[in-house]
């Protein structure tokens, strides 16, 4: 099957963002995408590293989903996408979540793990983690995808695990903050993760300024099947489980580890 990864700069319109993500995402169908993935905060961005996130969330039947439902259900493609998810009991954060929905609608949900608190970023004080447990892995045609969220991509642990749970692709909707060597760490991390677990990755990324751009599609043996550069638009990329399953063959290192991946 096809794969789709788009990449915007999301605004604070949230009705705009889903607009620019409808058109993205019908011309990834247009070219045989039955995937597509779209950046981490396709809802709504970040803002300054002061800006609440709490006022701008979403339970997972609102808007925004439905609005991912609808151009889904449209278009007959699963659409991954980033939003901010209401927290039931801490009203001044938000969850930093990705929703995976089908043509059916919802199929489910990862709220990151790993929290950016660094490069004068502090994602904690306006973000609750997700329980390491509660991981997103479901079927999308031959495919299953596994899902993590931007600096998630710099644990090889929830990669691994995703991996152990099935997965033979790794979605990873991202907002890589822009800065010396950012763009060339995203893509050594998304071909590493890609590498050491045999799969394919597909990694969508907010455009600059704020963020890298750099959206790429990689197979398991670490080539780029896809890639855009710093501007909005999207790539279309055919990814086989059978090749999966022939790189598995040749390079049985999931097979041959003597360690097991266990949260703390």
């Amino acid at each position: 099957m096809k794969v789709g990864v788009v990449q915007y700069a999301a605004g604070f319109d949230k009705a705009e963002n889903v607009a620019r993500l409808r058109r993205l995402a019908e011309r990834a169908a247009a070219d045989g995408a039955e995937l597509v993935v779209t950046p981490e905060g396709a809802m709504h961005d970040f803002g300054p590293p002061d800006l609440a996130l709490a006022p701008f969330a979403e339970p997972l039947d609102g808007r925004f989903v439905t609005g991912l439902a609808e151009i889904a259900a449209a278009q007959r493609i699963t659409v991954v996408a980033g939003m901010f998810e209401a927290v039931a009991d801490d009203p001044a954060r938000a969850y930093n979540t990705v929703v995976a929905v089908g043509p059916d609608g919802l199929i489910g949900s990862y709220r990151k793990q790993h929290l950016f608190d660094a490069l004068g970023w502090v994602e904690s004080d306006r973000l609750v983690g997700g329980e390491p447990a509660d991981r997103l892995v479901f079927g999308c045609g031959d495919v299953t995808v596994g899902v993590m969220t931007c600096y998630d991509i710099r644990f090889p642990e929830l990669g691994r695990a995703l991996a152990d749970d099935g997965a033979t692709l790794l979605a990873v909707p991202s907002a890589w903050v822009a800065g010396p060597r950012k763009p060339e760490q995203f893509r050594a991390l998304a071909t590493a993760r890609a590498i050491e677990n045999v799969c394919y990755v597909a990694g969508a990324v907010q455009t600059p300024p704020d963020y890298t751009g750099e959206s790429c599609v990689i197979e398991p043996f670490g080539e780029v099947l896809a890639s855009l550069g710093t501007d909005e638009g999207y790539a279309v990329a055919e990814v086989n489980p059978r090749r999966v399953e022939e790189c598995r063959s040749r390079m049985p290192s999931l097979t041959h580890r003597r360690w097991q991946v266990t949260p703390r």
